[in-house]
């Protein structure tokens, strides 16, 4: 949607909302809509209410849940005609975007990502009353969505959505979407996209779907961070540009320090530091140690004397360090002996 179209889209929710409210005759039980939707202000509990107004709680709940009957049931009449407008701005946003979506992704869509949170109260109303949406209810397994009820009820979406949960699981690590979408039945990646986005259990990266266990898509802290820049570069980087890759990265809390960054590469397991500054992740086959260390282990996998350009060769795969420091290693260490020109082999342990 253009930036000219978003105040217009807001202006007509606006309408739409205040049109809606005053087809509802008793002025209590405007009070009691509006504040349990949130429309104006923001969304007040039962028992809020229910001081506010002198009732009780459970009072509030009935009488919500019958002014909600009868305009839903005057929306399926096309009593409404407030609905039309701003129902097929929803609809048409759904058809364009997997035809399932979060309620705070649509509402973001149509103001152009100016929402405040009594736009997206608007949203879930409209979607509330309308026979053509279905909305899914938040709780600790999904988050509040719409979908398009042609495509299905309340049940079924949620049934879609956890069998995109269940195959991500059985993957058993982060997946590209279309790749997800090729294990399922839907008909376009899009549908599957959206479909996972509406799973509290699910987070993704770049397109990588994921459980939001996993750092790789739902990394939480720096260490976890620092990992996915570098599996993501699929080589070893400077400490300082890898700093410079979160701050430019999509991650929700990026800014953080150089030092902050060396200081976590140093403490994790998974970082290896390969000489002067550069890291690479131990999972690609770099080991710890120093490049006396590393050259005793290309001698012992060697099993035999190396000339020393073999030996350099070696370190040099798993060591960003200069030819002349391993040839000092080489020369000044006592694990090492010189057994012919310019070869060596590890020295023999001394007998104690």
């Amino acid at each position: 949607m253009s930036d000219s179209a978003q105040p217009d889209t807001t202006t007509a929710f606006k309408s739409a909302i205040s049109d809606i409210i005053n087809t509802i005759s008793q002025e209590r039980e405007r009070e009691i809509i509006t504040r349990r939707f949130g429309l104006f202000d923001r969304k007040e509990t039962l028992e809020q209410i229910g001081e506010l107004l002198g009732i009780t709680r459970e009072r509030v709940r009935q009488l919500e849940k019958a002014i909600l009957v009868r305009l839903k049931i005057a929306a399926e009449e096309g009593k409404i005609d407030a609905m039309n407008n701003v129902e097929r701005l929803i609809i048409r946003d759904l058809a364009e975007n997997g035809r399932l979506g979060r309620v705070s992704d649509i509402s973001r869509r149509l103001t152009g990502g100016t929402e405040q949170p009594h736009h997206q109260a608007h949203v879930a109303f409209v979607a509330e009353l309308s026979p053509r949406l279905t909305v899914v209810s938040e709780n600790d397994h999904y988050f509040l969505a719409v979908g398009i009820s042609e495509y299905g009820d309340e049940k079924s979406l949620r049934g879609h959505i956890d069998r995109v949960v269940k195959s991500i699981k059985e993957h058993g690590e982060p997946i590209h979407i279309e790749q997800l979408h090729s294990k399922l039945d839907h008909e376009h990646p899009s549908h599957t996209q959206a479909l996972a986005s509406t799973s509290k259990k699910l987070a993704n990266l770049k397109n990588t779907w994921g459980l939001n266990k996993w750092p790789t898509v739902n990394p939480k802290n720096i260490r976890d961070k620092i990992y996915v820049i570098l599996a993501d570069n699929n080589k070893p980087m400077h400490f300082s540009e890898i700093a410079k890759a979160i701050k430019s990265s999509e991650f929700k809390r990026k800014n953080v320090t150089t030092q902050a960054i060396h200081n976590e590469l140093i403490k994790d397991k998974r970082f290896v530091l390969i000489g002067r500054g550069i890291y690479a992740l131990n999972s690609w086959g770099y080991s710890k140690g120093t490049v006396s260390d590393i050259i005793a282990d290309v001698l012992k996998k060697a099993g035999e004397p190396l000339h020393r350009d073999e030996i350099v060769k070696r370190v040099l795969k798993s060591r960003h360090v200069k030819e002349t420091t391993i040839l000092l290693n080489l020369q000044s260490k006592p694990a090492f002996k010189r057994v012919a020109k310019a070869t060596y082999a590890l020295a023999e342990p001394t007998a104690t």
